[in-house]
Order: structure tokens, then sequence, then C-alpha cells
């Protein structure tokens, strides 16, 4: 009786790990050295690491696994190129197994890397926000954990463009989930810190795997993208 109450003890601090974001002196602090990623993108062939072509500009999403994530962008007409990896936490060059054991604070995140002149940043978002539940907080669907929380980071500062028109576009979509019966964003937005790319076999992983595990799932709510303010 005893060792088994020692077991679930141990696995519910297990989960409370895993949903709360270490504070820095807590996370595990990585290493020096990145990881080795291909040169190419595995489905068109561009470039996966800058330099970018001068005219393109980039943004950071998290929406649960990368695997189903970034297929979602790398599909969009505009799309220049796409790469997963880890943001928003201290751990520096993380492993996948270290981002998913909690204690990094980095979530499964998506580079998009876009030409403003063929798709636009309102498209992105809308993209983003119809593709997954923003709700749900350290999760998407049965995926648990700090790693699969909803974010958004741009470039610039705190005052930039491109993070009005992000703060903008929740206000427009938090009424549209509203009105469908969902509570608040969770969504984390702020300007990027750090982009980690993740492995080479998690690059464009369900174009090397098209059956692989993809949980992506949105709530079936519109995001009227007419109701952002674009900035030129």
């Amino acid at each position: 009786m005893i060792s088994n109450l020692l077991y679930y003890r141990d696995l519910d601090m297990a989960w409370e790990r895993k949903l709360r974001i270490p504070e820095e002196n807590e996370a595990q602090a990585g290493r020096a050295a990145s990881v080795i990623v291909p040169d190419a993108h595995f489905v068109n062939g561009h470039a996966l690491v800058p330099p970018f072509p001068a005219e393109m500009r980039t943004v950071v999403f998290g929406l649960g696994c990368f695997w189903g994530a970034e297929r979602r962008f790398w599909e969009m007409h505009g799309v220049y190129s796409t790469a997963v990896g880890y943001a928003g936490g201290t751990t520096r060059h993380p492993t996948y197994e270290e981002v998913c054991s909690g204690w990094t604070g980095h979530i499964e995140a998506v580079l998009v890397v876009f030409d403003p002149r063929i798709v636009s940043f309102p498209q992105l978002l809308k993209v983003f926000w119809e593709s997954h539940d923003p709700t749900q907080g350290m999760r998407q669907g049965n995926d648990w954990g700090t790693q699969y929380r909803s974010a958004i980071y741009v470039n610039g500062g705190s005052g930039s463009d491109e993070l009005i028109v992000v703060e903008q576009s929740r206000e427009a979509y938090q009424r549209a989930l509203e009105t469908a019966g969902y509570g608040r964003i969770t969504t984390e937005i702020r300007p990027l810190s750090t982009f980690y790319y993740a492995e080479h076999c998690h690059q464009q992983y369900l174009a090397k795997v098209p059956n692989g595990y993809c949980n992506l799932d949105g709530t079936g709510v519109g995001c009227d993208i007419d109701a952002l303010v674009t900035v030129e």
C-alpha cells in the first residue's frame, strides 16, 4: 500500500512539473553547440536557416505538437520556408527529450518564413488561430505539458507593428470564441528571444512520414481577418 501511495505521489509531482514553466534558476542549462539541420527544406528545397532573401519576414508560432503545425504552414502559398524548433524558455540548444521533460520552459515551435507580397501577416494569424484551440493552457487535446502551450513570438520590441496586429487579432478571435461558448485565450504573445532548431529527424516530419502522428485540431470557430488592422 505504501509503495502504491509513493508511486501515485511521484506521478502527481511529475504531472505538476510538466504543467509549470520552470524559473530560470530551475531550468536545465543546455549546451553551447547547436544541432545540425539540413541545408534545404525537405518539401520545397528552400533554405532552412538564415540568411533568407531580404524581402522575407519571419514569425514563430506554437500550437501544439510541431509536426502537424509545421505542415499547416508549409502548405500555404507565399510561405518560403518552415522549420521546427524550441522557443520561449531558457535552456540553450535543448534536445527534444529535455523539452518534453518540462525543465526547459520551451514550446514546440514553428519558424515561418514568408513573403509579405504574397501572403499577409493577418492571413498567417488566421491559420494559426483556426488550427488549434488557444484556450487550453498547457495542453493541446491529449498532449499535456508546457511545451504544448499556445504562443506567438514576433520580431521587434513590445511596440512593434506586428505585435500590435497580433494583439488585435487575439481580441477579435476572443469575441468569436466567446460567442461559440469557449473560454479565455491563453496564448502567450511577446517578442521572440531565441529560436533553437530541433533535431534533423523532426524537420518536415510529416512529409517524411505521411501517416505520422498529428494531433492538430481547431475549434471550428472562424477568425475574421477583415477585422484586423493591416500595418503597411
